[in-house]
């Protein structure tokens, strides 16, 4: 679920200055057209993140448990790529899930081509939502029920993540804090998780700075027996 992308963040962030710095150096007008544009860019984007809500994916199976997938042993295989879509690396994470009390604890290790070993654990707290009658039906005669809703903590995540399910989709959406040159920089996270088998999740996690998509990752978990 969820790791660093300092290569592909460093990459675009380093573009974007400098070329911002040869704008405002050759055109004092920039400025003014920038502000225009900047406004422009953060109101498509604050649109297309609002363009598919968890909600409609209501009534698909299998149902997506929180907590009856992510409970033992579990195995990730996936993919980064950078903006342009190209692939960067590729890594496979071993998952250790439990609860108690009502609260999940997930450990997550993750292990890339290059070597490099990074590691997370998240805790998910409910949220109270009771779920309502089994026996009602939307008008596609699917089965309503109230989407299930956790936050999510970690120590690079800023803040709290958002989780919420409903049929078999998991969407998460949070700030990660990642290590840049001699300092942090935040990037805005969106998860979309999808239950294809019971015991089989594919991943699409997205991330933006400044309202731009600077990369992206596409991986599967498999629940193990």
């Amino acid at each position: 679920m969820l790791f660093a992308w300092q290569r592909a963040i460093s990459n675009f962030v380093l573009c974007i200055g400098f070329r911002l710095r040869q704008l405002v150096g050759q055109n004092t007008t920039f400025i003014r057209t920038a502000k225009w544009g900047a406004l422009v860019g953060l109101l498509s984007t604050i649109l297309g993140c609002g363009s598919v809500n968890v909600s409609e994916y209501e009534g698909l199976t299998p149902e997506f448990d929180v907590r009856e997938f992510f409970n033992g042993e579990l195995k990730a295989h996936g993919i980064v790529k950078n903006r342009s879509g190209k692939m960067i690396r590729y890594f496979v994470a071993d998952i250790k899930a439990t609860w108690k009390d009502g609260t999940g604890t997930l450990e997550e290790t993750f292990v890339f081509n290059d070597g490099e070993k990074q590691y997370r654990t998240w805790t998910l707290t409910p949220q109270d939502s009771a779920p309502t009658s089994g026996s009602e039906k939307d008008s596609g005669g699917r089965s309503g029920k109230t989407p299930q809703q956790y936050i999510g903590t970690a120590s690079d995540v800023i803040g709290q993540a958002e989780l919420t399910s409903s049929g078999n989709a998991l969407f998460l959406n949070y700030v990660l804090r990642i290590p840049y040159k001699d300092d942090t920089i935040d990037i805005t996270v969106d998860d979309r998780m999808y239950l294809i088998e019971d015991n089989l999740l594919i991943n699409e996690s997205a991330m933006f700075k400044f309202g731009f998509n600077v990369g992206e990752v596409v991986l599967t978990i498999q629940k193990l027996p």
